[in-house]
C-alpha cells in the first residue's frame, strides 16, 4: 500500500464510520478510524496463520500470565506491518499528525511492571520469530489503578481503559467455556465400575474470550493473545437475581490484583487464577481435539508455559480434564501434564512464593483440591525411598495447612527456569535447593530480554535513524548486529550525532514535565532515572538519601562545579503497601523542597511522574543518561528496565544484581558504574548477623546528617513518615542494607559526575552500551525458550534471525 492508497482508504473509512469529514473528527475518532483500517488489513493474515497451524498440525505454545502489559499497539502494529512511514506520511498529507492521532489510544494497564511487560515482549518476539505461540490471560475491566498524587500521597483511582472500547480486540462468543466454582464433588461409579466425579451446587461462570492479534515483524505471522472475561452463562440469569450475586461474577475480571489484605480479597484473587487457567486449558483441549490425534501426542503438539506461579492451577486443571472428561488414567494424564507444562520462576524471596490455605482451595475448587492432594500423596510416596523423609517433606506441596504453589509448579512440570544467571544460581543453591537436588535436569536459565522494536525503533526514532545511517539496517532483524557500532567508538562525528539525539529526547521529556507538572528542567543536566515498582528491596529510598546528601553538599558549597542533575522517578506502590507509600510521600516532599529552593541554582531537580506506565516509559527511557538499578544484590530476579535503558544509551549505575551482572559482563567495567555488596557478601552478612545499622548512623557523619534530615524538620510535611522511615533504617536494623552500601553508592555517583563533564568520553560510554545491548533482545530469549524448553522451531520462511550459539 502506497501513500495515496492509504489516504484514499483512510478518508473512505472515516466517512463510513462517522458520516462527516475526517478533518472535523476528534483525536479519538481519527485514531479509531486508523485502528479499524489497520485491523482490517492484517485480518486475512490472522486467519491464514491460524488455518496454517491447524492444517500443518504445528506444535504451539500457550503462554499463561496473570499480567500482560502491551502498551499502546498502533505504532507497534504499523511498524511490524511495514506501514509506519507510509501511514505517517499519508496522515501528514491529509493535514494530520500520527503522533497526535496515536494519543487517542488508551494504554491498557493490564500489569504491574516487569512481569506483564515481559509477557508482552514475549508475545511480540514469538510472532516475530515465526513461532506458533499465543498468550492467555484476563481481560480486566479496570487495569492497574490510575495513580494520582494528592499532597504528595499516592491515591488510587479506577483505570477504566475500556470505557471507549478496544479497537484491537475481537469478542469470540462461540469460543466461550464454562468454569465451575464451589459446591461439592462426589465420586460415583458409572456402569463400567469406573469412578466419575459428579458436581453439585456449583457456581457456573461463562468465560468469554477476547482475542487480540499479535503481529509478527515483517513476516506475515499473526498470532493471538486471548484474554478472558467473566459473564453470567446464557439462560442462567435467573440464578443471579440480585445485584450482589451479579457482582460476584463481574468482580472476577473487574480488577487487576484486588486488595488481598482480607479473606474476601484473597478468595477473589484465587478465583481469578483458576478462572483464566481453567478457561485457557479448556480452550486448548478443544483445539487439540480438532487435530484428531491420540492423547499420547499431546506434548508433541502443545506446550503450556506458566509465567510465575499465578497460573499453576493449569496443572491440576489439565489433570482434571484428561481424567474426568477424556477418560485417561492417572498415570497417562500425569505423564502428559509433566511433559506439557513448563514454569518460569520470578522471585528469589521465600516470603514472596505464593501459598494458599488448604481450606480456601477445598471450598472454592473441591475437585482441584482432591487432585492436588493426590499429586502430593504420590510425590511423597515415590520420593521417600529415594531421598528420605526430611528432603521429601521439605518439597511437599501441602505443608502446615498451606498449598505451596511453587512446589506444585515444579513437581508438575518438566522445566523450571530463572530469568537471569544470578537468579537461577540462587534458585538452585538457595531458594529451591531441595528441588534442585531432586530434579537437577529440570533447572535452566533464560535471561530476560526486551523487544528492540518498541524500545528503540518506536520509542527512539532519532537513535534508529542514526543506527541505520552508521551500521545499516540488519540490526532490526538481528539485534546482535548492534555490535558493529563499536567500530565507531572514537568517531567524533558519530559521537556528536549521538549527543544530539539524546539532547533532543531530553528536550521532549522536559517539555512534557513543563506542560504536565509545571517544573522547569534543564535538558543539558544529567537525567538520572529510576523507573520500577516501588518496593523496599528495589531501594528507591537509597536514591532519596543520595539526593538529600547532594542537596546538603550544594547548600554548604554553593560554588561547586558538579554538573546539574535531574532525578526522575516513576513508580506505583501496591495499595496496601504502607511503607512503600510512605517513601512515595517522602520523594514528593523532597521534590517540593528542592525544586522550590532558589539558592541551589537549579543544580538539582526532582521529578516524580504520576501514573507511570508503558507510554511514559517510552518518553523517559530515550531521555535517560543514568539508569539506576540499585536493588540489594541477590534480591532482583532480573530487571528489564536495565536492558531498555542500556539500549537507548543510558549508563547503568548498579549493584551486581539480576541481569545487571550480565550487562556488566557484556559492556565491561569501564562502561558501567558498579557499587555495593555482592550477593555473596550479602549472604555472609546475613549468616554472621553482624550488621548493626545504628553503629553506622552513629559513626558515619555523612549518614548521620542525612538521616537526621528525616526527623529534624528539614523536610516539610514529613514528621510522621520521616520518623517511621528513620526507624526502619536505625531502630529496625535496615533490612535491605541501604546504609552499608551508602558510601559506595555516593562514590559511584561522583565518578558519573566527573565523566559527564567530558562529553566525548560520556558519549563513547553511551555508544558502547548501545553496541552491547543486542544480546538482551527478547528475540534471542524466545529462541532459547523455543529450542530448549518448548522444543519448537519456526517455519523456514519465518525465521527472523539466527542468534549466536
Amino acid at each position: 500500500m502506497d501513500v495515496n492508497q492509504f489516504k484514499e482508504r483512510y478518508v473512505k473509512k472515516f466517512e463510513e464510520m462517522y458520516a462527516f469529514d475526517y478533518k472535523e473528527g476528534s483525536i479519538r475518532e481519527q485514531f479509531l478510524t486508523l485502528g479499524y483500517l489497520i485491523k482490517n488489513m492484517y485480518a486475512p493474515e490472522w486467519r491464514q496463520t491460524s488455518d496454517t497451524y491447524l492444517e500443518n498440525k504445528s506444535k504451539q505454545v500457550f503462554y499463561f500470565s496473570m499480567e500482560f502489559l502491551p502498551g499502546t499497539m498502533l505504532k507497534s502494529n504499523l511498524l511490524n506491518l511495514g506501514l509506519l512511514d507510509t501511514v505517517s506520511d499519508g496522515l501528514k498529507e491529509l493535514g494530520l499528525n500520527l503522533d497526535e492521532v496515536a494519543t487517542g489510544e488508551m494504554d491498557p494497564a493490564l500489569g504491574n511492571g516487569g512481569l506483564g511487560r515481559l509477557a508482552a515482549c514475549f508475545m511480540d518476539s514469538i510472532a516475530s520469530n515465526g513461532l506458533a505461540g499465543h498468550g492467555n490471560g484476563i481481560r480486566y475491566q479496570y487495569g492497574l489503578f490510575k495513580q494520582k498524587f494528592i499532597d504528595g500521597n499516592q491515591i488510587e483511582l479506577p483505570e477504566n481503559w475500556l470505557r471507549n472500547g478496544n479497537v484491537w480486540e475481537v469478542r469470540r462468543e462461540n469460543k466461550a467455556v464454562t468454569v465451575r466454582f464451589g459446591g461439592h464433588v462426589t465420586l460415583d461409579e458409572d456402569e463400567n465400575g469406573v469412578k466419575r466425579p459428579e458436581y453439585h451446587n456449583t457456581m457456573n461462570i461463562l468465560a468469554v474470550p477476547y482475542d487480540t492479534a499479535q503481529v509478527g515483524y515483517d513476516n506475515g505471522v499473526v498470532n493471538n493473545l486471548r484474554l478472558w472475561s467473566a459473564e453470567i452463562p446464557y439462560g442462567e440469569e435467573y440464578l443471579y437475581p440480585t445485584d450482589e450475586a451479579r457482582d460476584q461474577v463481574k468482580q472476577i475480571t473487574e480488577y487487576l490484583y484486588p486488595d488481598d489484605s482480607n479473606y474476601e480479597g484473597r478468595m477473589l484473587r484465587l478465583k481469578q487464577e483458576y478462572f483464566f487457567s481453567s478457561a485457557g486449558v479448556q480452550s486448548i483441549i478443544r483445539y487439540y481435539k480438532k487435530m484428531d490425534l491420540d492423547w499420547s501426542f499431546f506434548p508433541d503438539k502443545i506446550a503450556m508455559h506458566i509465567n510465575d506461579t499465578h497460573p499453576t492451577l493449569v496443572i491440576p486443571e489439565l489433570m482434571r480434564i484428561l481424567m474426568d472428561e477424556e477418560g485417561l488414567s492417572w498415570e497417562q494424564a500425569w505423564e502428559i501434564t509433566k511433559k506439557t507444562v513448563s514454569y518460569t520462576n520470578h522471585t528469589i524471596l521465600q516470603e514472596a512464593l505464593e501459598r494458599w490455605p488448604v481450606d480456601m482451595i477445598a471450598q472454592l475448587l473441591p475437585r482441584i483440591y482432591q487432585i492436588i492432594v493426590e499429586i502430593n500423596r504420590r510425590h511423597i510416596e515415590k520420593k521417600i525411598p529415594l531421598y528420605g523423609e526430611d528432603l521429601t517433606y521439605r518439597t511437599a506441596i501441602i505443608d502446615h495447612g498451606q498449598i505451596q504453589m511453587a512446589n506444585l509448579a515444579i513437581i508438575g512440570s518438566h522445566s523450571i527456569n530463572g530469568v537471569a544467571k544470578l537468579h537461577t544460581d540462587i534458585l538452585m543453591n538457595q531458594t529451591l535447593h531441595d528441588f534442585y537436588l531432586m530434579y537437577p535436569n529440570k533447572f535452566n536459565n533464560k535471561t530476560n530480554g526486551v523487544t528492540m522494536r518498541r524500545w528503540v525503533q518506536i520509542s527512539n526514532p532519532g537513535l534508529t535513524a542514526l543506527l541505520d545511517d552508521v551500521i545499516g539496517t540488519k540490526w532490526k532483524k538481528a539485534p546482535n548486529e548492534l555490535v558493529v557500532l563499536k567500530a565507531f567508538a572514537n568517531d567524533k562525528d558519530v559521537l556528536k550525532r549521538l549527543d544530539e539525539v539524546k539532547l533532543n529526547n531530553k528536550k521532549k521529556f522536559a517539555k512534557y514535565v513543563q506542560e504536565e507538572m509545571g517544573i522547569t528542567i534543564d535538558p543539558t543536566a544529567i537525567f538520572d532515572v529510576q523507573i520500577k515498582r516501588l518496593h523496599a528491596y528495589k531501594r528507591q529510598l537509597l536514591n532519596v538519601l543520595h539526593i538529600l546528601d547532594r542537596y546538603s553538599f550544594i547548600k554548604e558549597n554553593p560554588n561547586t562545579d558538579i554538573p546539574k542533575r535531574v532525578f526522575i522517578f516513576g513508580a506505583k506502590a501496591a495499595p496496601s503497601y504502607h511503607y512503600a507509600k510512605q517513601i512515595i510521600k517522602l520523594i514528593n516532599e523532597v521534590a517540593n523542597m528542592i525544586n522550590n529552593d532558589d539558592s541551589i541554582n537549579d543544580l538539582i531537580k526532582v521529578v516524580f511522574v504520576e501514573n507511570y506506565g508503558v507510554s511514559l516509559a517510552e518518553l523517559i527511557i530515550p531521555a535517560a543518561d543514568i539508569s539506576e538499578q540499585i536493588s540489594l544484590a541477590g534480591k532482583e530476579a532480573s530487571g528489564t528496565s536495565n536492558m531498555k535503558l542500556m539500549a537507548n544509551g543510558a549508563l547503568t549505575l548498579a549493584t551486581m544484581d539480576g541481569a545487571t551482572v550480565e550487562i556488566h559482563d557484556y559492556v565491561g567495567k569501564d562502561y558501567i558504574y558498579i557499587f555495593g555488596m555482592t550477593n555473596d557478601e550479602v549472604q555472609t552478612l546475613n549468616e554472621n548477623r553482624t550488621y548493626h545499622s545504628r553503629h553506622l548512623y552513629e559513626t558515619n557523619p555523612r549518614i548521620n546528617k542525612v538521616l537526621n534530615m528525616l526527623v529534624d524538620g528539614s523536610i516539610p510535611n514529613t514528621e510522621e513518615i520521616g520518623q517511621d522511615i528513620f526507624d526502619s533504617l536505625v531502630k529496625y536494623n535496615d533490612e535491605y542494607y541501604l546504609l552499608q552500601d551508602f558510601d559506595s553508592y555516593i562514590e559511584a555517583h561522583k565518578r558519573a559526575d566527573t565523566d559527564f563533564k567530558d562529553r566525548m568520553k560520556w558519549n563513547k560510554k553511551a555508544l558502547m552500551n548501545i553496541a552491547n545491548a543486542g544480546p538482551f533482545s527478547a528475540d534471542y530469549t524466545i529462541h532459547r525458550y523455543a529450542d530448549e524448553i518448548w522444543k519448537m522451531k519456526p517455519g523456514e520462511e519465518n525465521i527472523l534471525l539466527q542468534p549466536e550459539a
